[in-house]
């Protein structure tokens, strides 16, 4: 799919795996709405690389619904949706102290994550349902959602993290069959873990990230948001990758801890 001259959503976009996804989509010649609750990083973006910022909360239907109007309002055919927005949270499920987990946060974290995911997946393909084909396949769309090897290897604590990142991992197939029907396809991407500003930076936290990259088998680093950004671009560019989960880990299996 022609990625030059549409319009893309990337929730999240404002840091991290979002800001490298939308500077690569920019780069392929799409008009970007960056979608983040970072007012000031996403609107600064937004005009570096001449897209739309629109402050969403994923997990708010009206927001997200807001920024999905915005990408229709370019003029431009909403063709390329990516799913970044997320958060994290450590707790087992019953703690040391006998004390169970917090529900609340459990909720928080399921409602950003999954929910906020799928809010983004049925707003912005019924957008792209309404658009003309883009190819003679029929093709009106491409959506990418993040997920995470915790969806399938989750560690001692990622009880929340790893229920919202699997939930991700299972809408793919159902959510690819129900959406072939418009002609938009859905993938997934499976990060492991990646270099992002959540590590902060100095020799403190250069030696924790080489801690990290010890039990990745080659190439033995931590990823690069740039290099998950590349990955997307192909799934939304390659029009016979479909309802795939695809992993980007360096070989990594996580361990219990």
């Amino acid at each position: 799919m022609e990625l030059n001259g549409v319009a893309a959503l990337v929730s999240g976009g404002a840091s991290g795996l979002g800001e490298a996804t939308v500077r690569e989509l920019a780069a392929a010649g799409a008009t970007v709405v960056v979608a983040d609750i970072d007012a000031d990083r996403g609107e600064a973006l937004a005009k570096e690389v001449g897209g739309v910022f629109v402050r969403t909360d994923v997990s708010d239907e009206d927001q997200v619904q807001a920024a999905v109007q915005a990408a229709v309002d370019t003029g431009k055919p909403l063709r390329a949706a990516v799913s970044c927005a997320g958060i994290g949270w450590a707790s087992r499920t019953v703690g040391r102290d006998g004390s169970p987990h917090d529900l609340a946060s459990y909720r928080k974290v399921i409602d950003v994550n999954l929910i906020g995911t799928f809010n983004l997946v049925r707003l912005a393909a019924a957008a792209m349902a309404r658009t003309e084909p883009a190819n003679e396949d029929g093709e009106r769309g491409a959506i990418v959602n993040t997920a995470s090897l915790a969806g399938i290897e989750g560690q001692i604590g990622q009880i929340a993290y790893s229920s919202s990142k699997g939930g991700i991992i299972g809408m793919t197939v159902p959510a690819a069959r129900d959406l072939a029907a418009v002609g938009v396809r859905v993938n997934t991407v499976a990060p492991g873990i990646l270099d992002t500003p959540i590590y902060g930076r100095g020799p403190e936290a250069e030696a924790f990230k080489e801690r990290l990259a010890a039990p990745v088998p080659f190439p033995k680093r931590l990823g690069t948001a740039a290099e998950f950004a590349r990955l997307v671009r192909a799934l939304l560019e390659i029009s016979y990758v479909n309802a795939e989960v695809v992993r980007i880990d360096g070989g990594l299996r996580m361990q219990p801890k």
